[in-house]
Protein backbone atom coordinates (compact mmCIF):
# COMPACT_ATOMS: atom_id res chain seq x y z
CA UNK A 1 0.00 0.00 0.00
CA UNK A 2 2.87 2.25 1.04
CA UNK A 3 4.50 2.02 -2.22
CA UNK A 4 1.80 2.03 -4.65
CA UNK A 5 0.65 5.77 -2.59
CA UNK A 6 4.58 6.78 -2.91
CA UNK A 7 3.83 5.96 -6.85
CA UNK A 8 0.80 7.89 -6.72
CA UNK A 9 2.67 11.04 -5.51
CA UNK A 10 4.70 11.02 -8.41
CA UNK A 11 2.50 10.23 -10.88
CA UNK A 12 0.39 13.13 -9.97
CA UNK A 13 3.45 16.14 -9.84
CA UNK A 14 4.90 14.36 -12.81
CA UNK A 15 0.60 15.30 -14.27
CA UNK A 16 0.66 18.58 -13.05
CA UNK A 17 3.98 19.19 -14.02
CA UNK A 18 3.31 18.37 -17.87
CA UNK A 19 -0.51 20.06 -17.71
CA UNK A 20 1.28 23.67 -16.96
CA UNK A 21 4.07 22.87 -19.70
CA UNK A 22 1.58 21.55 -22.30
CA UNK A 23 -0.94 24.65 -21.73
CA UNK A 24 2.03 27.10 -21.93
CA UNK A 25 3.22 25.24 -25.15
CA UNK A 26 -0.45 24.52 -26.77
CA UNK A 27 0.93 21.07 -27.26
CA UNK A 28 -1.46 18.42 -27.22
CA UNK A 29 1.44 15.45 -26.75
CA UNK A 30 2.08 16.71 -23.92
CA UNK A 31 -1.11 17.53 -22.20
CA UNK A 32 -1.93 13.96 -23.21
CA UNK A 33 1.15 12.31 -21.14
CA UNK A 34 -0.08 14.28 -18.28
CA UNK A 35 -3.66 13.12 -18.93
CA UNK A 36 -1.43 9.26 -18.65
CA UNK A 37 0.30 9.99 -15.46
CA UNK A 38 -3.08 11.43 -14.01
CA UNK A 39 -4.68 7.88 -14.36
CA UNK A 40 -1.53 6.12 -13.73
CA UNK A 41 -1.44 8.16 -10.39
CA UNK A 42 -5.21 7.20 -9.93
CA UNK A 43 -4.87 3.36 -10.77
CA UNK A 44 -1.79 3.04 -8.23
CA UNK A 45 -3.66 5.15 -5.11
CA UNK A 46 -6.82 2.90 -6.20
CA UNK A 47 -4.65 -0.22 -6.42
CA UNK A 48 -2.70 1.00 -2.96
CA UNK A 49 -6.44 1.25 -0.77
CA UNK A 50 -7.50 -2.13 -2.84
CA UNK A 51 -4.31 -3.98 -1.24
CA UNK A 52 -4.32 -2.21 1.89
CA UNK A 53 -8.27 -2.37 2.92
CA UNK A 54 -9.26 -5.51 1.66
CA UNK A 55 -10.31 -6.79 5.14
CA UNK A 56 -12.15 -3.55 5.95
CA UNK A 57 -14.56 -3.44 3.07
CA UNK A 58 -17.22 -5.24 1.42
CA UNK A 59 -17.04 -7.40 -1.59
CA UNK A 60 -18.72 -5.15 -3.85
CA UNK A 61 -16.35 -2.16 -2.89
CA UNK A 62 -13.07 -4.62 -2.85
CA UNK A 63 -14.20 -5.72 -6.49
CA UNK A 64 -14.94 -2.22 -7.92
CA UNK A 65 -11.54 -0.93 -6.90
CA UNK A 66 -9.72 -3.51 -8.22
CA UNK A 67 -12.03 -3.16 -11.45
CA UNK A 68 -11.55 1.16 -11.27
CA UNK A 69 -7.04 0.03 -10.76
CA UNK A 70 -7.09 -1.89 -14.16
CA UNK A 71 -9.18 0.52 -16.32
CA UNK A 72 -7.38 3.45 -15.06
CA UNK A 73 -3.98 1.54 -16.40
CA UNK A 74 -6.25 0.71 -19.58
CA UNK A 75 -6.91 4.53 -20.24
CA UNK A 76 -3.08 5.82 -18.96
CA UNK A 77 -1.73 3.67 -21.73
CA UNK A 78 -4.13 4.71 -24.23
CA UNK A 79 -3.29 8.45 -23.31
CA UNK A 80 0.76 7.97 -23.43
CA UNK A 81 0.15 5.96 -26.87
CA UNK A 82 -2.11 8.70 -28.51
CA UNK A 83 0.09 11.33 -27.21
CA UNK A 84 3.33 9.67 -28.92
CA UNK A 85 1.40 9.72 -32.35
CA UNK A 86 0.50 13.37 -31.57
CA UNK A 87 4.22 14.16 -31.04
CA UNK A 88 5.03 11.47 -34.15
CA UNK A 89 3.14 11.26 -37.15
CA UNK A 90 1.62 13.19 -39.24
CA UNK A 91 -2.06 13.64 -40.67
CA UNK A 92 -3.75 11.93 -42.00
CA UNK A 93 -2.43 8.59 -40.92
CA UNK A 94 -2.47 9.74 -37.30
CA UNK A 95 -6.05 9.86 -37.60
CA UNK A 96 -5.90 5.97 -38.39
CA UNK A 97 -3.44 5.03 -36.27
CA UNK A 98 -5.89 6.84 -33.10
CA UNK A 99 -8.61 4.96 -34.44
CA UNK A 100 -6.90 2.05 -34.10
CA UNK A 101 -5.86 2.92 -30.21
CA UNK A 102 -9.56 3.81 -29.31
CA UNK A 103 -10.55 0.42 -30.84
CA UNK A 104 -7.70 -1.12 -28.72
CA UNK A 105 -8.99 0.54 -25.43
CA UNK A 106 -12.90 -0.14 -26.44
CA UNK A 107 -11.76 -3.95 -26.85
CA UNK A 108 -9.74 -3.72 -23.49
CA UNK A 109 -12.45 -2.18 -21.50
CA UNK A 110 -15.11 -4.88 -22.51
CA UNK A 111 -12.62 -7.67 -22.34
CA UNK A 112 -11.91 -6.72 -18.61
CA UNK A 113 -15.65 -6.40 -17.58
CA UNK A 114 -15.87 -10.40 -17.30
CA UNK A 115 -11.57 -11.17 -16.64
CA UNK A 116 -9.65 -9.97 -13.38
CA UNK A 117 -6.42 -11.03 -14.11
CA UNK A 118 -3.64 -8.22 -14.16
CA UNK A 119 -1.78 -10.05 -16.64
CA UNK A 120 -4.66 -8.65 -19.18
CA UNK A 121 -3.42 -5.58 -18.00
CA UNK A 122 0.02 -6.35 -18.63
CA UNK A 123 -0.52 -7.13 -22.31
CA UNK A 124 -2.18 -4.10 -22.87
CA UNK A 125 -0.07 -2.03 -21.62
CA UNK A 126 3.25 -3.92 -23.50
CA UNK A 127 1.14 -3.46 -26.78
CA UNK A 128 1.03 0.17 -25.91
CA UNK A 129 4.63 0.66 -25.00
CA UNK A 130 6.02 -1.85 -27.72
CA UNK A 131 4.13 0.72 -30.13
CA UNK A 132 5.62 4.33 -28.59
CA UNK A 133 9.55 2.65 -28.74
CA UNK A 134 8.51 2.38 -32.71
CA UNK A 135 7.13 5.66 -32.85
CA UNK A 136 9.45 7.42 -30.72
CA UNK A 137 12.49 5.37 -33.13
CA UNK A 138 10.75 6.38 -36.31
CA UNK A 139 10.58 10.09 -34.79
CA UNK A 140 14.07 10.10 -33.81
CA UNK A 141 15.10 8.90 -37.97
CA UNK A 142 12.32 11.41 -39.66
CA UNK A 143 12.70 14.17 -37.45
CA UNK A 144 14.70 15.80 -34.24
CA UNK A 145 12.74 13.65 -31.22
CA UNK A 146 15.21 14.77 -28.20
CA UNK A 147 12.84 12.89 -26.25
CA UNK A 148 12.72 9.30 -27.59
CA UNK A 149 16.13 8.18 -25.48
CA UNK A 150 14.52 9.11 -22.50
CA UNK A 151 11.14 7.54 -23.52
CA UNK A 152 12.45 4.72 -24.64
CA UNK A 153 14.36 4.11 -21.81
CA UNK A 154 11.45 4.76 -18.95
CA UNK A 155 9.45 2.02 -21.06
CA UNK A 156 12.58 -0.79 -21.08
CA UNK A 157 12.53 -0.12 -17.45
CA UNK A 158 8.72 -0.68 -16.98
CA UNK A 159 8.98 -3.37 -19.02
CA UNK A 160 11.54 -5.11 -16.18
CA UNK A 161 9.00 -3.63 -13.62
CA UNK A 162 5.87 -5.35 -15.42
CA UNK A 163 8.53 -8.93 -15.58
CA UNK A 164 9.48 -8.71 -11.91
CA UNK A 165 5.93 -8.35 -11.08
CA UNK A 166 4.62 -11.28 -13.04
CA UNK A 167 7.72 -13.35 -11.66
CA UNK A 168 6.54 -12.95 -7.86
CA UNK A 169 9.89 -12.32 -6.84
CA UNK A 170 10.05 -11.04 -3.64
CA UNK A 171 13.34 -9.19 -0.98
CA UNK A 172 11.65 -9.96 2.28
CA UNK A 173 8.33 -10.95 3.28
CA UNK A 174 7.09 -7.29 3.68
CA UNK A 175 8.42 -6.40 0.42
CA UNK A 176 6.54 -8.46 -1.82
CA UNK A 177 6.73 -8.33 -5.41
CA UNK A 178 4.35 -5.48 -6.25
CA UNK A 179 6.55 -3.31 -3.75
CA UNK A 180 9.49 -4.30 -5.93
CA UNK A 181 7.31 -3.80 -9.34
CA UNK A 182 6.35 0.02 -7.58
CA UNK A 183 9.92 0.97 -6.76
CA UNK A 184 10.73 0.06 -10.02
CA UNK A 185 7.91 1.69 -11.86
CA UNK A 186 8.71 4.81 -9.92
CA UNK A 187 12.40 5.28 -11.71
CA UNK A 188 11.14 4.09 -15.38
CA UNK A 189 8.10 6.92 -14.59
CA UNK A 190 10.92 9.44 -13.97
CA UNK A 191 12.26 8.82 -17.13
CA UNK A 192 9.17 8.94 -19.15
CA UNK A 193 8.74 12.42 -17.57
CA UNK A 194 12.29 13.68 -18.35
CA UNK A 195 11.13 12.39 -22.28
CA UNK A 196 7.66 13.90 -21.95
CA UNK A 197 8.52 17.22 -21.36
CA UNK A 198 10.85 17.04 -24.68
CA UNK A 199 7.48 16.16 -26.68
CA UNK A 200 6.52 18.40 -29.72
CA UNK A 201 3.44 17.81 -31.68
CA UNK A 202 4.11 17.36 -35.61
Amino acid sequence: MLTDYGLTVLCWVFAWRLFQEGRVRHSTSVCLWAWGFAFFGTASFVGGTYHGFTQMVSEAIYIGLWKATVYAIGFASFCLLAGALFASVLKPLRRYLLLIAALQLTMYAIWMVSHDDFRYVIYDYLSSMTAIIALQAYASMTSEAPGAPWIIGGILITVVAAVVQESGVALHRHFNHNDLYHVIQMGGFYLLYRGARLLSDR
